[in-house]
């Protein structure tokens, strides 16, 4: 029984979080088109195209000691050979140790993605990613401390 495109692009989705979790950025920059790509992490500008875009996971992957995604709330929408993924992503990570030691503190962060993936003959692509963050009520709390 072969899987659904639904299926296969909830695998891509997988893929990519797991790889980042790994640090395997050869794999990662296979997961993207090779064509006109754009990415939006949480904060930063748009980054067009793949030098740009696949430099940004080079630098989180070599400053970030641990990471971890936990994705809920994924939906799939399919547009013939274009697929959206929207998602919650759940982040634990952490950076190293302040006195050297293994790993420092941990830190949870919530963001919510969109992935949009294209069809290809190797199979779905990523085409853009775009990470927001979500603002807890603490966050809207600090906000409203702080003078305007």
């Amino acid at each position: 029984m072969s899987r659904t495109d639904i299926e296969l692009v909830e695998e891509a989705n997988t893929t990519f979080y797991e790889t980042m979790e790994r640090g395997d950025f050869e794999k990662l920059s296979g997961l993207w088109l090779d064509d006109e790509i754009s990415c939006i992490h949480p904060g930063w500008p748009v980054l067009s195209g793949r030098g740009e875009v696949l430099r940004s996971y080079a630098l989180i992957m070599a400053n970030t000691e641990y990471i971890q995604f936990f994705l809920t709330d994924v939906k799939v929408n399919l547009a013939g050979d274009t697929a959206l993924v929207t998602c919650t992503e759940n982040i634990l990570s952490g950076g190293p140790a302040e006195d050297g030691g293994e790993l420092g503190p941990l830190v949870g962060q919530l963001v919510v993605a969109t992935n949009v993936f294209r069809r290809t003959d190797e199979g779905w692509r990523i085409w853009s990613h775009h990470g927001s963050p979500v603002l807890t009520e603490s966050d809207d709390a600090e906000d409203e401390e702080s003078p305007s």
